[in-house]
């Protein structure tokens, strides 16, 4: 059994230029979330998921609680269960990031208070796809340095101790779906919920885009009987893109073929697929999405910095 590592002995290991890069992706990603939180939904009563929609609730009833700091001290019993059954470095940045998202959310929203911000009283829709925009950057920047603000994350992976045979995504689904749910009562208003889901799914869009964007595509899987050869070495000089050839039996006609597993952007497969038409107009041709391809050619791999 491994033993886990100390906090000091990840600590040792977390150069200063590290916490550097960290926390200049950990300043920006907050400041977006919560100028997106501060400005296009609280002023429009969207719902918000997670620990921060809890936090809008509660200072929506309660005005004199800050929902930065209150989003903060919800978070510290998911912290001191985080550290003892998740991991301490883990949490370690956790906290760090949730009480930087903390002060900037409080901060902008006095900035706004003294007029030096404004807030949107516009079309909800716009609040909503606006928010989710500006909430979806500020979190992919934050999960690219390997942390999360806290708050629904964690709880996914505290109960997914509890059932491991569920995923942490659908825990962390159900527990930003309650309370949507609970912030649409307190609202009072069922468009609540309809706009949440529309800031829930762009913020998810963006993220997706910032973390794999750049560096998705698509996977060829080219089932061909005698062409292998010929189709890979066409792949590779004439579509630049590596190939893979791999022997097999077909299942139900026991006949000997060849897979030709080619990886490639969006834009370079109608010149494959000519390819494969040209050389086996009887290739069978399998194509998926690559959500993240790394390698040459592609993204590299990200090194620790």
């Amino acid at each position: 059994m491994q033993k886990k590592k100390s906090l000091a002995q990840d600590l040792k290991k977390y150069s200063l230029k590290k916490f550097a890069v960290d926390n200049v992706y950990f300043v920006i990603g907050c400041l977006l979330y919560s100028l997106g939180v501060n400005i296009f939904a609280i002023p429009n009563r969207i719902a918000q998921s997670g620990i921060t929609g809890v936090a809008i609730i509660i200072n929506y009833l309660f005005p004199q609680c800050p929902v930065g700091l209150t989003g903060f001290l919800l978070n510290v019993p998911l912290f001191i269960l985080a550290w003892f059954f998740i991991g301490k470095f883990f949490t370690f940045k956790t906290l760090w990031v949730s009480g930087v998202l903390s002060l900037i959310i409080d901060g902008v929203k006095l900035s706004m208070n003294r007029g030096l911000i404004g807030a949107y009283h516009g079309d909800k829709l716009l609040a909503s796809i606006f928010c989710g925009a500006m909430c979806g950057a500020g979190i992919a920047l934050i999960i690219v340095r390997g942390a999360t603000s806290g708050g629904t994350d964690v709880l996914g992976r505290l109960l997914k101790k509890i059932w491991p045979h569920m995923s942490i995504g659908r825990m962390i689904m159900l527990c930003d779906a309650a309370v949507v749910v609970a912030a649409a009562i307190v609202f009072k208003s069922i468009d609540s919920v309809l706009y949440a889901a529309i800031l829930i799914f762009v913020s998810s869009k963006v993220m997706d885009f910032i973390l794999y964007g750049t560096g998705n595509g698509k996977m060829l899987y080219i089932f061909t009987k005698k062409k292998g050869k010929e189709l890979a070495e066409a792949i590779t000089k004439r579509g630049h893109r590596g190939a893979t050839i791999i022997e097999g039996k077909g299942g139900y006609t026991g006949e000997l073929s060849e897979l030709v597993i080619c990886a490639a952007r969006s834009h370079e497969i109608p010149n494959i697929k000519r390819m494969c038409k040209e050389i086996d107009p009887d290739a069978f041709i399998v194509m998926s999405e690559a959500n993240e391809i790394l390698g040459y050619g592609f993204t590299p791999p990200a090194l620790d910095d």
